[in-house]
């Protein structure tokens, strides 16, 4: 397993993750195949069968398969998963040349485990250490999720995958279902004929990612066009009925899901993640009332967002800017709820705090005019420069 860069780790905490922590055993993983826990990635070299000295906890495995160097060498799509490990756990996993996937069924088998366990000074050598220098941050990213949050979101493949698992929503098994679909043979008139004769396409059942619902109707049914108008201004009804739904005994564990779901995109590479990233925050940051009633909710949403836009890269942010000025905007509603009246005082300092940093890292204007859509940038005096 090849690293880029390492740290020394404190000779205590070695020890007591050598006799504490868990153990990965993955065997017959290809070399060359890109495989990361949590926020470091390594490439597999010829010796390598597994991760050990992991920390108990909630912990992210993902990895790409690649094509030998005769056949192209491309890096196929990255998968990953959820692991909550226990101390001294072994978890068992061998290389499935055929999915191009781990299969971690040889776990269940208690005679293999105590195999290993029993061999596992000999098998020492082969095992990277896990990389302590990223546990602060990715603790930081994952210190509301845990493993009910975890495993209820993900798909029921016990798979997150990059790129959709689709397929026809018609199977056209039979020659009638075939002849009834728009004909090939004959050139495209118009774009919109060349869309409608693509067949449609639905994701594999048990590959999606089981995030909360977010309503599109903003409002109870019955409202007034007073009550309509309201319920779009704030969102809380919205946000209410989530966490009735969802998240009805722990309401915390929303702020599980929104790392969740940014966990599967900056680490994951999966773009569902951001949409429902952006999503959640927005309905969150625009929910007037609910910002009043649930201080803790809230307090612990900006120390969340805090670490998240601390670890984007400044280029994406850029991006977003210039797209459709979302994070900017959303957070200006945040702000100018969580400053109005009747929001307590400890919520209102630690908003007018985050404010101020983020105005400092990346330039952006909150207190511009709120009807002005295009990005704000503060211009610094020449030679000043932000940390």
């Amino acid at each position: 397993m090849a690293s880029s860069s390492s740290v020394d780790m404190d000779p205590d905490v070695a020890l007591r993750l050598f006799e504490e922590g868990a153990t990965l055993v993955l065997l017959g993983v290809p070399q060359g195949t890109e495989l990361g826990i949590d926020c470091k990635t390594w490439q597999v070299g010829p010796r390598f069968r597994g991760v050990k000295m992991i920390p108990p906890g909630l912990h992210f495995l993902n990895y790409c398969s690649v094509n030998s160097p005769s056949c192209g060498g491309e890096i196929g799509p990255k998968t990953g998963l959820f692991l909550t490990l226990k101390p001294r756990e072994i978890l068992l996993a061998n290389w499935d040349p055929k999915e191009e996937d781990l299969d971690f069924s040889a776990s269940q088998k208690e005679e293999e485990v105590s195999r290993i366990r029993e061999n596992l000074k000999d098998l020492d050598p082969y095992l990277g250490p896990y990389p302590y220098e990223v546990i602060r941050k990715w603790v930081s990213l994952t210190d509301r999720l845990n493993e009910e949050v975890a495993n209820n979101l993900q798909p029921l493949s016990g798979r997150i995958c990059a790129f959709s698992d689709v397929i026809p929503e018609i199977q056209l098994r039979h020659t009638k279902d075939r002849a009834e679909q728009p004909r090939n043979d004959t050139a495209c008139q118009s774009m919109r004929e060349g869309l409608d004769r693509l067949p449609r396409m639905k994701q594999r059942e048990g590959t999606e990612l089981r995030f909360s619902f977010i309503p599109e109707k903003t409002y109870p049914p019955g409202a007034t066009p007073a009550e309509i108008t309201q319920c779009s201004l704030d969102l809380s009804y919205a946000l209410e009925t989530v966490l009735e739904k969802n998240h009805r005994l722990q309401p915390l564990n929303l702020l599980g899901e929104l790392q969740f779901a940014f966990v599967c995109f900056l680490i994951g590479n999966v773009y569902e993640g951001f949409e429902h990233w952006k999503r959640l925050l927005a309905l969150l940051c625009r929910s007037e009332e609910a910002i009043r009633k649930r201080k803790e909710l809230y307090l612990g949403l900006i120390a969340v967002l805090y670490h998240q836009l601390g670890e984007i890269p400044p280029d994406f942010f850029v991006d977003i800017v210039s797209q459709d000025n979302f994070l900017t905007s959303t957070l200006q509603d945040f702000f100018q709820f969580a400053m109005g009246p009747g929001v307590d005082s400890t919520l209102r300092k630690r908003a007018e705090k985050f404010k101020a940093h983020l105005t400092k890292k990346f330039r952006w204007d909150f207190d511009a005019d709120l009807d002005d859509c295009a990005p704000v940038v503060v211009e610094l005096p020449e030679g000043a420069t932000v940390d």
